[in-house]
């Protein structure tokens, strides 16, 4: 059987490592790159024999969403296999399967396996559609550290001088701000921007 190309994309290196150190493993699937950047990614996708893209839904430079859709636009026929912390989300038109990063390697492999071998969808046991469980955009939601996050954006901080300013690493401030993105359910600051004043997390 011809091998199962895939391509890896997440912005926490270790689990990306891995990721791909577990599926290379597997005889059938063959990893054909890995990305920490949505972006970088896509432009890959687009120059590269791909299966199936399994992705993070929450990236710093663009969201899980929108990698999908521009991915479907691209190459409509490649399979996405989101893998998330969060338990659900809103949109899942375009996406072939979704399971927790706590997922076990088995049900990995069988999921792999159900989009690509058998042509369905595959959704971890317990999934529930958006109009049931999707994520409840409260003030609450967002933690205090989000919100200081979201005002110090507003006043046109860079992501270093947010680090500085808070005393965060680099690494925890992206972090933190491709959650508040998919928690807002924004694609970009202008979006960001609107929503916060929308909520009244800036004045």
């Amino acid at each position: 059987m011809k091998p199962i190309n895939i391509i890896l994309v997440d912005d926490h290196a270790l689990f990306l490592d891995a990721l791909q150190k577990v599926l290379s493993s597997h005889e059938s699937f063959n990893i054909v790159s890995t990305y920490h950047h949505a972006a970088e990614a896509l432009n890959g996708i687009k120059k590269q024999d791909v299966d199936l893209v399994i992705s993070d839904i929450s990236m710093p430079d663009m969201n899980g969403v929108e990698l999908v859709k521009q991915i479907k636009k691209e190459k409509p026929a490649t399979k996405i296999l989101m893998v998330s912390m969060f338990p659900s989300i809103n949109e899942i038109q375009h996406i072939d399967g979704y399971v927790l990063k706590e997922t076990s390697y088995k049900e990995l492999v069988h999921a792999i396996h159900t989009i690509i071998i058998e042509g369905k969808k595959y959704f971890y046991n317990g999934y529930e559609s958006s109009d049931k469980t999707s994520i409840e955009f409260k003030k609450s939601f967002v933690t205090n550290r989000e919100k200081q996050i979201i005002q110090l954006i507003a006043q046109e901080f860079t992501v270093d001088q947010i680090a500085d300013q808070l005393f965060l690493s680099r690494h925890t401030v992206e972090t933190h701000k491709k959650n508040i993105f998919l928690k807002l359910q924004v694609n970009n600051m202008a979006g960001l921007i609107k929503k916060a004043l929308y909520l009244g997390y800036i004045g």
